[in-house]
């Protein structure tokens, strides 16, 4: 069934700063954001399984259930006055997650386990957090609608391969802020930050190219790294306001006790 999960590792052995967080849709290798350690899926929801004596049935996914801790909701709701979404609690976590000051400051305790979670003490503070934090996971699954247009382009016609790197294979002109696949054609315009960027042990504007050394360029294939360029601008452009959103949680965290 529909569903969304947050991946972050237990431990991080990187000598990087934190970045060890994303989100997917449906399953993804074991090291979608580690590089060297193993990855944690926290689905949002539970299904019901629908027949489990039988492997071979085509069954229908069962009814779904939050899998957001009940006593966490009874918190929320105590602190708020209503209970929040699951899907308005995962989009706090990962506003917070994608926090540069909460990054800093935690930075050691993340390598070590999984990231624990403040969270806000008003609903004020929570519900700007959890916008931020939804409008990062659309981002995130490219389904958001800042994607399009896209604001990278793909100008050059040609034959569409990714050729080895080199002079005439993948490379990056930063003068120029273009990611060539070949000798003629490239992307553009890809800001050193937007190259620079890492999710986990990974730079994803590098990565999905490198991944794909060789083959051609499906027009898919084209319209999906415009918008991958275009999510991880945009998600520069959300990081940097989420400190201020973040700094009145930090300082005063609602207080919780969960069984």
């Amino acid at each position: 069934g529909q569903n969304i999960a947050l991946l972050v590792p237990k431990r991080v052995e990187q000598d990087i700063p934190w970045s060890n967080v994303t989100v997917a849709a449906n399953i993804a290798g074991h090291v979608a954001v580690s590089a060297k350690t193993t990855d944690y899926y926290f689905p949002l929801y539970l299904y019901d399984d629908a027949d489990p004596q039988d492997l071979f049935a085509d069954h229908e996914p069962g009814a779904k259930h939050s899998n957001v801790n009940p006593d966490l909701v009874r918190h929320l709701t105590a602190a708020y006055g209503y209970a929040p979404a699951p899907e308005a609690v995962l989009g706090h976590v990962y506003a917070v997650l994608h926090s540069p000051a909460y990054r800093a400051e935690f930075a050691e305790f993340l390598r070590l386990d999984f990231p624990r979670v403040p969270f806000a003490s008003t609903a004020a503070a929570f519900e700007a957090l959890a916008a931020e934090g939804g409008r990062l996971i659309a981002l995130h699954l490219l389904e958001s609608p800042e994607l399009d247009p896209p604001a990278c382009r793909y100008p050059v016609a040609g034959d569409n391969t990714v050729r080895t790197t080199g002079k005439t294979g993948l490379r990056y002109d930063g003068d120029r802020q273009r990611v060539y696949i070949n000798a003629d054609q490239y992307f553009e315009p890809v800001p050193p930050a937007v190259w620079a960027l890492r999710v986990g042990g990974y730079q994803p504007a590098d990565r999905w190219l490198r991944d794909r050394r060789g083959r051609q360029l499906s027009l898919d294939d084209v319209q999906t790294y415009c918008r991958i360029i275009t999510a991880m601008g945009r998600t520069i452009e959300v990081q940097a306001g989420l400190d201020a959103l973040l700094a009145p949680v930090l300082r005063d965290p609602l207080p919780l006790k969960l069984d």
